[in-house]
């Protein structure tokens, strides 16, 4: 399905294809979710969402504007946006918190070890809130979610040499903001 012009595409329409994908893109999404997000049963609600949101946009992806994995965490990426939005109308209208789905004991110690494994990322995350949106976008992908430059650029539909110049920017900022992360921003991919 990777090579293939509609591979993407198919995801939308054929059941074995997007069990497919779904299996081959699960782990990374939950840990790009879980990065983002400290309560298991979010975590496990943004998840679904995210490959439900992949169903309805497959038909969207153009492999010349970027990988596979870019275009997905772009996906993810704004998933989790509404989501925030989502909760802060919320908070701001009822102040009660919204229903949730019931999990399995299982279920939520596995989502619970998740998040506690990617506190770090979420603490860099966090740090990011300093930058400007564009700049945080593209080193949250680059640095925190571990995509290229070129496949970050896919994800938020901006040109790799804007990309480039928003990274250089962030790494400026980011090394007296998180010690921690200097280390990974100066490891990061920086090829297609």
């Amino acid at each position: 399905m990777a090579g293939s012009d509609d591979g993407l595409a198919r995801v939308g329409r054929d059941p074995a294809a997007f069990e497919e994908f779904y299996r081959r893109h699960v782990e990374a999404v939950g840990r790009f979710v879980a990065r983002r997000v400290d309560d298991p049963h979010t975590a496990a609600d943004l998840t679904a969402e995210v490959f439900l949101a992949v169903i309805e946009s497959a038909h969207t992806y153009r492999p010349a504007a970027g990988s596979e994995v870019g275009w997905l965490y772009g996906v993810a990426r704004n998933v989790v946006a509404a989501e925030r939005r989502r909760a802060a109308r919320e908070r701001r209208t009822t102040g009660r918190e919204a229903g949730r789905r019931r999990l399995e004991a299982d279920d939520i110690a596995a989502l619970v070890e998740r998040i506690d494994a990617e506190a770090a990322g979420r603490r860099t995350y966090r740090a990011l809130g300093e930058l400007p949106d564009g700049v945080r976008a593209v080193l949250e992908l680059i640095a925190v979610d571990g995509l290229t430059v070129t496949e970050a650029a896919g994800a938020l539909g901006i040109r790799p040499v804007t990309a480039r110049v928003r990274l250089h920017r962030a790494r400026r900022v980011l090394r007296d903001l998180v010690p921690e992360a200097g280390m990974a921003l100066a490891y990061a991919k920086e090829g297609a």
